[in-house]
């Protein structure tokens, strides 16, 4: 895995930072907005916000006073990416391990009916 797909994990990791990213789905929101549904100091908040934005999840922006979160897409698309391709992996993995399973037990029936003192 690379280090963007550890930075983008280890930022969702953290209620606070996926409830940010849950909201930011809707679009942008200003940092006040943001902070609001949580309790805890804004500095505490800002660290979170530092977490997703050098993870590249979110970006920032300031317009005179306000500063508003916007939502990037790209890092979202390369872990879908990722845990897709783990899923098709493992799914092949478990469909050779149900295959192998049902072999043994097959033969495991046919010994039994080959040998009557089974």
């Amino acid at each position: 895995m690379d280090n963007n797909l550890n930075a983008f994990f280890a930022a969702l990791s953290d209620p606070t930072r996926r409830a940010v990213i849950e909201r930011l789905t809707q679009g942008p929101a200003p940092v006040s907005e943001l902070h609001g549904g949580h309790d805890m100091a804004l500095p505490s908040f800002l660290k979170h916000l530092g977490k997703l934005e050098a993870a590249g999840l979110v970006r920032s922006e300031k317009t005179g006073r306000v500063r508003t979160v916007h939502l990037e897409a790209a890092p979202l698309a390369a872990a879908e990416h990722w845990l897709h391709r783990q899923h098709r992996l493992w799914e092949r993995r478990l469909d050779r391990l149900t295959a192998l399973a049902e072999t043994l037990e097959k033969e495991s029936d046919h010994a039994r009916f080959q040998d009557p003192d089974a």
